[in-house]
């Protein structure tokens, strides 16, 4: 031990400070039978540290771990002391106490903070938010947002934004609306960061009639929805299957938007393949064409999936000639379109020709966006391929390795149903 002092001396002191005390830690874990000596060293150490910050630090650094016994031991002998602790002290104990569920005694700090000249900034004060929100004392939260309204105005904005976006991610809508009313009420604006999050969190965790109002206020307020508001609400309309009120809403929110990119147009065309309306999605990837955009990934998969479904090859060989011309490279998604349609229609003889104009010894991935299986599922030799992946992650497997895998346990399976 003296030898590691020796060393830790040479280093940052306050750094040598905190690898001192875990080393004792450390030490005490793994030694139970001395636990009561080590906690007298632990306590003496951090006695003989008389700078604030650093018994900040400290504080800091224990609170996170797993000892809890060690850092309420550090934490009585500090308060035990006769000099006032500073500022980056007591609010390093506050966040000790709240992170680590002695809520009485956080709230008695935060109100000798509050009501003090001791200075807050905004880092201190949401992570004081996020640990009465994780156990569910939403009173305190609204206290504290209130009392920060009136001891320090210069926060309050975004005292407001941080409390609004924590009841919004754990769904407490009416905790959120109210939230946004009150700094309404104090005269601060809803911007287009809040107006969106706002309509992404009634998408996620409301009704339907309640995420299109919010979209309704969001309209009223000349805020234009941006692509998560766009995603989060065309996701909603999906998961209840209103392909047709999903097809209205992008086209009132514009598909000639640049700044959304081609997420609009492929929404909409997923909203046609969900009914297989194969006449309605060929027309509308031309309208897309036509508009100026270029179609990715994502669009000609979604064009491929229900090519595949319904057995119509030659489409789906113009849209992998399509695709290769517009130099967009298939992932796992698309040979997986190809190689069930092939297989379902038991033409596996003819895949190698299928497959002639797609460099088969690429590695295996997945770039689609993940909306297309919510709408029309994962493939028969996607779900097995990535199940393959997943169980043997050292190997790069190619998309040739793959389908010959696929092709053996189909034959096998094959077999096994004639057996019998």
């Amino acid at each position: 031990m003296e030898a590691i002092s020796s060393v830790l001396s040479a280093t940052h002191p306050v750094e040598a400070k905190l690898i001192h005390l875990n080393a004792f830690c450390n030490h005490k874990i793994s030694h139970s039978r001395a636990s009561a000596w080590k906690d007298n060293k632990i306590l003496g150490g951090f006695k003989r540290i008389n700078n604030h910050n650093d018994r900040a630090s400290i504080i800091q650094s224990l609170s996170g771990k797993s000892l809890p016994h060690i850092s309420n031991e550090l934490v009585v002998g500090l308060q035990s002391e006769s000099s006032l602790p500073n500022n980056s002290t007591l609010t390093a104990l506050m966040l000790y106490y709240a992170n680590n569920g002695f809520l009485a005694e956080a709230d008695a700090i935060w109100n000798e903070i509050i009501y003090s000249s001791y200075s807050l900034d905004l880092h201190i004060v949401s992570e004081l938010i996020d640990a009465y929100i994780r156990v569910g004392h939403f009173d305190e939260v609204i206290r504290i947002t209130r009392q920060i309204s009136r001891r320090h105005p210069q926060l309050q904005r975004e005292v407001y934004v941080h409390t609004i976006s924590c009841f919004g991610k754990i769904g407490e809508l009416d905790l959120m609306e109210d939230t946004m009313k009150d700094m309404v009420s104090k005269g601060f604006l809803v911007d287009s960061a809040i107006g969106n999050a706002y309509v992404v969190y009634y998408s996620r965790f409301g009704s339907i009639s309640m995420m299109e109002n919010a979209y309704k206020r969001l309209k009223s307020s000349r805020i234009l929805i941006e692509k998560d508001g766009i995603r989060a609400v065309s996701i909603a309309y999906i998961r209840d299957k209103k392909f047709h009120s999903l097809g209205k809403f992008l086209r009132e929110v514009g598909l000639g938007r640049r700044n959304a990119g081609n997420l609009l147009w492929n929404f909409l065309l997923l909203s046609y393949a969900a009914n297989f309306k194969m006449k309605s999605l060929q027309r509308e990837f031309l309208n897309m064409v036509e508009a100026g955009f270029y179609p990715d990934l994502t669009t000609f998969n979604i064009r491929a999936a229900a090519f595949s479904k319904m057995s119509l090859f030659w489409d789906l060989h113009l849209s992998l000639e399509h695709m290769n011309h517009n130099g967009v490279i298939p992932d796992l998604v698309t040979y997986g379109c190809v190689v069930d349609a092939y297989l379902d229609r038991r033409l596996g003889r003819n895949l190698e020709f299928a497959l002639r104009k797609m460099n088969v010894k690429d590695s295996a991935l997945v770039s689609t966006d993940p909306i297309l299986f919510e709408v029309l599922g994962k493939g028969e030799f996607h779900s097995s391929s990535e199940a393959l992946l997943e169980f043997n992650r050292q190997k790069t497997w190619t998309y040739k390795e793959l389908i010959a895998t696929h092709l053996k346990k189909k034959y096998r399976s094959n077999q096994v149903f004639w057996n019998y």
